[in-house]
């Protein structure tokens, strides 16, 4: 019987891939040299990161609405993964099915907090401004990129 998975170049997956079981003292090796980075440590980024913006969107506009318009870019940013990583975080069961189900599940309430933010916007800050709120956002979103950075120093 063939293999439903023909590639052609004679590769079968039940028995040609890369995969070995690491002994203890492999594993412990392993995280000790890729250690993780606490979703915390991108959380705290976000929020120094929004900060900043809120500082530079007063320092060039010299208007108050802009500065709380940049902050609550950053709170839209910020809460919702504060959310995920408390929910992340937490004692959960070793299914795997139940770990993703738990992520997918935190996820959807991550997204469902920031629209809702996002919605609510032009009615919690005075003197909005959409341009500098959304400048912020994106400055807090990307800033996860800059925690992985941090961890392979």
């Amino acid at each position: 019987m063939s293999n439903p998975i023909d590639r052609g170049d004679g590769f079968d997956p039940d028995q040609d891939l890369p995969f070995k079981t690491l002994t203890r003292e492999e594993a412990q090796v392993f995280r000790r040299e890729h250690p993780q980075v606490s979703p915390w440590v991108t959380v705290g980024l976000q929020a120094l990161a929004g900060v900043l913006c809120a500082g530079a969107a007063w320092a060039i506009t010299q208007r108050s609405g802009a500065a709380w318009s940049a902050l609550y870019g950053a709170a839209t940013a910020v809460l919702p993964s504060v959310l995920m990583a408390r929910g992340m975080t937490r004692r959960t069961s070793s299914n795997p099915m139940a770990a993703v189900m738990g992520f997918m599940f935190w996820e959807m309430l991550k997204l469902a907090l920031a629209v809702a933010m996002l919605l609510a916007a032009a009615r919690v800050v005075p003197d909005l401004s959409w341009p500098v709120l959304l400048v912020a956002l994106i400055v807090c979103v990307k800033v996860g990129w800059l925690a992985l950075l941090l961890r392979r120093r």
